[in-house]
């Protein structure tokens, strides 16, 4: 089984590059202004899965810049995820507003339509 979602990840990885979506071109001060507006936001994913590869093509095309948290590659991450968001599923987006509890928001549709408001 691994064999089969290495290959199948390697193959959805190789069309994701093939046909990324481009950025928007935006002054920079508005960009600056939704750059600070993101600050507060990870998002806990893995490479191969096509749930993540949706919610980072969104994210590419509005052009938000949001830390991403590779759950393989940094056990601090998966630890993360696991104790605070209460499971291991990704993609899963963390909303940490000051002044506010964080907030674990599953569900790559339900991630893209809460990134949508900051796309301009």
């Amino acid at each position: 089984m691994f064999i089969i979602r290495w290959i199948i990840g390697r193959i959805i990885l190789f069309f994701d590059f093939i046909f990324s979506p481009s950025s928007p071109k935006r002054d920079v001060q508005i960009q600056a202004e939704i750059d600070t507006s993101t600050e507060h936001l990870n998002l806990y994913q893995l490479p191969g899965c096509p749930f993540c590869v949706k919610v980072r093509r969104s994210i590419k095309r509005d052009g938000l810049k949001i830390s991403l948290r590779n759950i393989n590659k940094n056990e601090d991450y998966r630890e993360e995820l696991i104790r605070e968001g209460g499971k291991r599923t990704v993609p899963c987006l963390r909303i940490a507003k000051t002044g506010e509890p964080v907030q674990w928001l599953y569900e790559s549709k339900a991630i893209v339509t809460y990134l949508q408001q900051f796309a301009l």
